[in-house]
């Protein structure tokens, strides 16, 4: 009888700068990701977390919102709508695009409290796309704290993801 193994990735790097990422009310400004390749890997899953960092004085109860988008051909041929798999701040032309992508994270700022790190928990992205990976993906995140993320080394905003492979034998 066949058995299977799990294997794990070690973590990669996401490309994105999320350092100085201005406010958005309706979520349709934020920065997007340098896409990830899945069709060399093929990876089964991956789990993507990170550490996003709110700057001075960000107001009580808003959110930071991370959002998966992903694609069966590269943005970088087939963009979608301003994405287009490289690192940079992009507006989304409308709430339409925005809900084609899916939520990944979402991440409550609770109180006034400037600087403060908080941590995205692992979250699967195969499951956001009905239990199937991409070929490409990639993040977009956006917030409405009204004001921009930290900026420096003490308190960083980073993002890495790990594959998930299975091996039967």
């Amino acid at each position: 009888m066949a058995t299977a193994t799990v294997n794990y990735s070690s973590n990669t790097t996401i490309t994105m700068d999320l350092a100085n990422l201005g406010t958005s009310s309706t979520f349709l400004a934020g920065r997007e990701s340098s896409q990830i390749d899945n069709t060399s890997n093929k990876y089964m899953d991956c789990t993507v977390s990170g550490f996003i960092s709110v700057g001075t004085t960000p107001t009580a109860n808003t959110v930071i919102a991370v959002y998966v988008w992903g694609a069966d051909t590269s943005l970088a041929t087939t963009p979608l709508d301003v994405l287009d798999g490289t690192d940079s701040a992009e507006t989304l032309t409308n709430t339409g695009i925005l809900n084609a992508l899916r939520l990944g994270a979402s991440i409550a700022v609770p109180a006034a409290t400037s600087d403060v790190q908080y941590i995205v928990l692992p979250f699967s992205v195969a499951s956001l796309f009905g239990g199937v990976m991409p070929k490409f993906w990639g993040l977009f995140v956006s917030h409405n704290t009204g004001v921009a993320l930290r900026n420096n080394a003490v308190n960083t905003n980073s993002f890495d993801f790990v594959g998930i492979k299975y091996d039967v034998a």
